[in-house]
């Protein structure tokens, strides 16, 4: 139960007085009494697993108290069901029909956008953001506005960039940090990721929820943000804040046979938790349907400053005062499917309690009685209408002179950037006629066929799996995923070629699918093609290949492999560019120089190698490989003591690099101390002589023997 605060009526008054006149907007305010302004949004939050939206389970106390003391919105809806676009209609106010950015992966912020940060920014506000992961990081445009842009979290160097995340408390802690430094008006934005797919929470919510991971998450986040705000309660900032809270989409957890989200638009996925608090409203609950375009127009009128005109969406002020809102239809779309996997396209919107969803199989749901949509309503003689009405909200919402999302950029616009963003090839035209057949419900069970088959593989059932994938191929040739797994199994499987030539199918059925042609360059690197890796890079016409650092960095290592250092310098610099944060990059990079500074003889060349070892040290100090390139580097400079340091260095973050334990021996060899050198290898030979390939164990002998003579 929360606390119940009691005033004396008079200043009671006075207190409203006083915000109220924030509320209409009162010129006069200085910057000490501006509110301040703090913006959460939450990861995958569906709205129904907090307790204040009626959930039994978890427990959010923190979030029910912010609940409590608020405006909640109970009808509130995303305008997309993915990470990255969500945010984009957040911070700009529109929706992706303006600014252009449909799904994570292919899209950045046009840097002539204005956003919320930029406009605060240009009203006295010290603005500061704070995020999750990897769909969020500065690359995409998000950025602009924010002092600080806080996406440091850690790139360890053998993990999938895309699936980057850190802690709600690494998060929260940072933003702490931020908000001591006492700057004042401000404008903060915290991003908390956890809710996301893999469900991991920590103790003791792993224990306690066991049974519903996703929901052990969602109590682990509610704990993280009672610092935050004990934080503002304990520093009298609490009743000087606007705080806005929300999710940037829902989660399926299996209603409609979605996993998680992203493809479809139900409820499950779009319908979000929204609640605002202001010192001067009455707390209360909102019925009104709502979406996240709201956001921006919202702040505006709080603060009594104007509205960009480009804003699409309705301010909520009236609904917190205790009034009406207009009635008027939301917008929304999911379009990663279409964009990344070439499925139909799928768009809708909501007006009345009613809510149309555009695809090959209609849809029409009566939310009002029918909120879960398990009837659909769509009749063949609505359809058109419905159609016709969609169409026209689409126009409604289109700029008169469109944004593209991915339009190419200068060289000098793109250094500009804190981090680059997104730069397209060329593209690959669309399909543009969708049937029955490339409805993502229709498509979906296939997809989820696949993950089946990839269980009964990890359950020991290897030609199950192979078998059932090979199925789904044979049924259904436009759908990515299993391609993906069947390499996959068969690269665990030792079979590289075989993967290779799976992938190939894929491409073949799939030209223009980034998820397929990115695994494909990864392994004819790591089966040594790298004439056709090269080759494969040239010929594509995927957008994607030209801004992903993961794919500059499969060609650099091509280009390396081949004795080209010059051009693999080029390529791994262009990754950097795009994300200079990544450990591999960075070494390989220090690798590139280091061996084209001795073919060249050229010092200055040699010499840059040092600064980019050291940089994949600093960002993911548990690798082990720049260590040892290091190591090299130093013994080439005639530095014995770096060397030596450095490669024993590297056997310490991983024993079982044998590569520095060997040029460890070596060097102690080849400069006299055999004794030293002995020590070292026997000690290796006795914990991982029967681990290694014979090549390695005759090597160990040969050096073995030589410190015998």
């Amino acid at each position: 139960m929360r606390k119940i605060y009691s005033y004396p009526l008079l200043l009671s008054c006075l207190v409203l007085g006083v915000f109220s006149a924030a509320l209409l907007g009162n010129p006069i305010l200085k910057a000490k009494d501006k509110l301040n302004i703090l913006l959460i949004t939450i990861d995958t939050l569906r709205a129904d697993r907090l307790s204040c939206y009626g959930s039994q389970l978890p427990k959010t106390p923190y979030i029910d108290d912010l609940a409590e003391r608020g405006v909640l919105f109970s009808r509130a809806f995303a305008n997309t069901s993915t990470t990255l676009p969500s945010h984009v209609n957040i911070l700009l106010g529109t929706t992706p029909i303006y600014h252009g950015v449909h799904e994570n992966l292919n899209f950045i912020v046009r840097e002539e956008l204005l956003t919320l940060a930029e406009h605060l920014k240009n009203h006295g506000y010290a603005t500061g953001a704070f995020v999750g992961a990897y769909p969020l990081d500065s690359r995409f445009g998000l950025s602009q506005g924010f002092e600080i842009y806080d996406d440091n979290y850690s790139r360890i160097h053998a993990e999938n960039f895309t699936a980057l995340e850190r802690s709600a408390e690494a998060v929260i802690k940072g933003a702490l940090g931020w908000l001591e430094g006492g700057k004042s008006p401000w404008f903060l934005w915290v991003h908390c990721w956890d809710p996301h797919t893999p469900y991991e929470p920590p103790e003791p919510f792993k224990t306690q929820y066991q049974e519903h991971l996703y929901e052990g998450e969602v109590a682990y986040v509610d704990l993280a943000l009672g610092k935050l705000f004990d934080h503002l309660k304990e520093n009298s900032l609490f009743d000087s804040t606007l705080i806005i809270f929300t999710g940037d989409h829902g989660e399926s957890l299996g209603e409609h046979g979605e996993k998680t989200h992203g493809f479809f638009a139900y409820n499950s996925s779009i319908w979000i938790p929204l609640i605002i608090f202001h010192p001067a409203t009455v707390p209360g609950r909102v019925e009104h349907y709502v979406s996240h375009i709201d956001i921006f127009p919202t702040v505006c009128d709080v603060l009594g400053i104007e509205k960009p005109s480009f804003l699409q969406g309705t301010s909520l002020l009236p609904a917190l005062k205790g009034g009406k809102l207009p009635e008027r239809p939301i917008y929304f779309e999911s379009l990663y499917p279409y964009y990344s996997r070439g499925w139909a396209p799928l768009k809708g919107f909501i007006l009345e309690k009613k809510k149309f969803i555009d695809s090959p199989i209609p849809e029409l749901y009566d939310l009002d009685q029918d909120f879960d949509e398990l009837n659909n309503l769509a009749e063949r003689k609505k359809i058109v209408e419905l159609t016709s009405q969609l169409k026209k909200i689409i126009d409604d919402l289109t700029p008169s002179e469109k944004i593209d999302a991915v339009q190419k950029v200068d060289r000098e616009t793109r250094e500009k950037l804190a981090s680059l963003g997104y730069v397209s090839s060329v593209q690959v035209s669309p399909k543009k006629n969708f049937g029955i057949q490339d409805d993502i419900k229709i498509i979906l069970p296939y997809a989820n066929k696949a993950r089946e088959a990839w269980e009964l593989y990890e359950d020991g059932k290897q030609e199950a799996g192979i078998k059932l994938l090979k199925e789904i191929i044979q049924e259904r040739k436009n759908i990515d995923l299993p391609y993906k797994i069947l390499a996959s199994i068969y690269q665990e499987k030792g079979n590289t070629k075989e993967a290779i030539v799976i992938l190939e199918q894929g491409l073949k059925a799939l030209p223009s699918n980034y998820e397929i042609f990115i695994e494909y360059m990864k392994l004819l690197v790591v089966d040594q093609q790298y004439d056709k890796a090269i080759s494969s890079f040239k010929k594509t016409s995927i957008r994607e290949a030209e801004y992903d650092p993961s794919i500059w960095n499969n060609l650099g290592f091509a280009y390396d492999k081949k004795g080209n250092f010059e051009e693999a310098i080029k390529a791994y610099k262009m990754g950097l560019s795009l994300d200079d944060k990544m450990p591999g990059l960075n070494n390989n990079l220090a690798n590139a120089y280091h061996s084209y500074g001795l073919q060249t003889r050229n010092s200055s060349i040699f010499s840059r190698c040092f600064e980019y070892y050291k940089r994949a040290i600093e960002l993911d100090p548990e690798y082990a490989a720049p260590y040892y390139g290091l190591g090299h580097a130093y013994k080439n400079a005639g530095n014995r003591e770096g060397a030596i340091y450095c490669w024993e260095k590297a056997l310490e973050v991983d024993p079982d690099f044998r590569k520095a334990l060997f040029a460890l021996a070596t060097f102690y060899l080849n400069t006299g101390d055999k004794v030293k050198a002995f020590d070292i290898l026997s000690d290796y030979k006795k914990q991982y002589y029967h681990l290694m390939l014979p090549a390695e164990r005759e090597r160990l002998d040969a050096l073995l023997e030589n410190t015998q003579k």
